[in-house]
């Protein structure tokens, strides 16, 4: 009895040992990249991160909202094939931020001048959704500096619009079915807010990123998402006046057609969500194809590729567009 109590109190001391530990551990990003920053404007530094990797550079940037780390589970198996990077706009995570009087602008100066700061010989820029307006913009500006242009879900209108394809505003028109939120239950640590993630859309957002844009007091969210001051610029690039009607250097332009709901859409039970999910999908269907098809006509030096998936489709749809890259970024010329 005596032997069971020693025994028995070293255990639980060891246990509340190794606890107090776990507890006092910080959290560390494991995905396989370091991280500095480089200057790109008065007082502004921009987020990079490094996954390492040899050949030719290939650069992530991430759509609104995001950050680079939105690209922590992917980047690090493109880089089995090349050197990776990402790099976080301005106003987003922990990159700095100033107003700018041409925002549109000044997003393609902050690009083209962190590839300056890399020393970058003429890599391949990888852009999410909105990054297109960023990549169309910078190669026009500067297309011998850049040896092509990855656009996932990100060749809509903002990124090329010669007058035969459908109006940005068209897109914007369309409405969708409200998206969940998430509960009190699902916002108790960054695990449950991940398996939530994939209950509701069907894949997972990487830690890193969510740490980065929901609000938390270090260990959970805490109940709502950061309002970075860099989102003002979005509203200003799909209303911008601006065309880019021709894309001068080798593209890749990969849509999600057709887009494949969410998957709580997909195993709702819900009559009104199934018909306005099924009207939204038509439409967004029908102005994409439309999207694709004006590229097709006007761009040969674009290459379209449909992939049924969702608009996270570097995630919903990783080892295609992984397959896809690798034949387009092989077929470059070398540097």
């Amino acid at each position: 009895m005596r032997r069971w109590v020693r025994l028995s109190g070293r255990i639980l001391s060891v246990l509340l040992v190794e606890s107090l530990t776990a507890e006092a551990a910080p959290w560390r990003d494991r995905s396989p990249h370091t991280v500095r920053f480089v200057t790109v404007d008065d007082g502004v530094r921009l987020e990079v991160l490094d996954w390492g990797g040899s050949g030719r550079p290939v650069v992530l940037i991430a759509g609104g909202g995001n950050t680079a780390h939105v690209f922590d589970d992917f980047a690090p198996k493109l880089a089995t094939h090349y050197r990776v990077y990402g790099i976080t706009r301005r106003g987003f995570g922990a990159s700095g931020f100033a107003e700018s009087p041409n925002p549109v602008d000044r997003l393609r100066d902050d690009l083209l001048s962190a590839l300056g700061a890399l020393g970058l010989d003429r890599p391949v820029l990888a852009g999410h959704s909105i990054a297109g307006a960023e990549m169309s913009a910078s190669a026009r500006s500067q297309p011998l500096r850049i040896a092509g242009l990855v656009y996932l879900e990100a060749a809509y209108p903002y990124a090329f619009d010669d007058g035969t394809g459908p109006a940005m505003r068209e897109f914007t028109a369309v409405e969708g079915p409200g998206h969940p939120t998430p509960s009190a239950a699902d916002l108790k640590s960054f695990a449950a807010l991940q398996e939530w993630d994939e209950r509701v859309d069907g894949f997972r957002t990487p830690e890193a990123e969510l740490r980065r844009t929901w609000e938390s007091d270090g260990k959970t969210p805490t109940g709502k998402q950061r309002q970075f001051p860099g989102s003002r610029v979005f509203s200003t690039i799909l209303g911008s006046a601006k065309k880019y009607d021709g894309i001068p250097v080798p593209a890749l332009a990969i849509f999600a057609l057709p887009h494949i709901p969410e998957r709580w859409i997909r195993e709702s039970g819900d009559p009104t969500v199934q018909k306005a999910s099924r009207a939204y999908f038509a439409t967004i269907d029908a102005l994409t194809e439309k999207q694709a098809k004006a590229i097709e006509a006007a761009v040969p030096t674009v290459r379209v590729v449909r992939v049924p998936g969702s608009h996270f489709i570097f995630t919903s749809n990783e080892s295609d567009v992984r397959h896809e890259m690798r034949k387009f970024i092989d077929s470059l010329k070398s540097p």
